[in-house]
């Protein structure tokens, strides 16, 4: 089971992700009203095992602490983001980590460029972008630690091969798929 929560202030997209059998969740960037987020994961029945983050800008994570008090679940992050925090994470993320949730696992994939630490998790039909693929778009690059060129690399090499019909769940605005993304979206053609 999937939520999508559009978060402001900056429209930030959170996600919940649950395992429908073990009623195990997880949530992914939840930058700000916890609230919300907290009586989403009530009314789906779920138990909180982990919180994700695609990287450490404010609007993916302004939420993470408070979130992370109620649910007492562990906060994990890529090492090279993990400065973005105002206090230790509980792991570090690793490409080709995998992410146990009831009968699936959360792939990790690396894919710096929007951030050093930035990366996108893969479920089973989905891959959750943060802020490295938009739809039509991919995340800016012009903050400290930014790469345009590593960004698109990681991308075509890691993202693309997934296959056309999965769907892309970005960091802000709509969902796509990879093959509408490999098509159209203007910094891959």
């Amino acid at each position: 089971m999937l939520r999508k929560l559009v978060i402001d202030p900056l429209q930030s997209n959170c996600y919940i992700l649950g395992c429908e059998h073990t009623r195990e969740g997880l949530i992914i960037d939840p930058g700000g009203e916890v609230l919300r987020i907290i009586k989403e994961t009530i009314h789906l029945e779920l138990s909180i095992r982990y919180i994700l983050l695609t990287h450490f800008h404010f609007d993916h994570i302004g939420g993470v602490k408070e979130l992370r008090d109620i649910t007492k679940a562990p906060v994990w992050i890529h090492e090279l983001d993990a400065r973005g925090l105002d206090f230790p994470p509980d792991g570090y993320l690793s490409d080709g980590q995998k992410v146990h949730l009831g009968y699936f696992n959360v792939i990790v994939i690396h894919t710096p460029g929007h951030s050093p630490g930035g990366v996108c998790f893969h479920a089973p039909g989905a891959v959750f972008t943060g802020d490295t693929l938009f739809a039509g778009s991919v995340g800016r690059t012009d903050f400290p630690g930014g790469d345009h060129n590593l960004l698109v690399q990681g991308v075509k090499q890691k993202i693309f091969p997934l296959g056309d019909e999965l769907r892309v769940y970005p960091g802000h605005g709509p969902n796509s798929t990879i093959g509408r993304e490999r098509m159209t979206n203007p910094f891959f053609r």
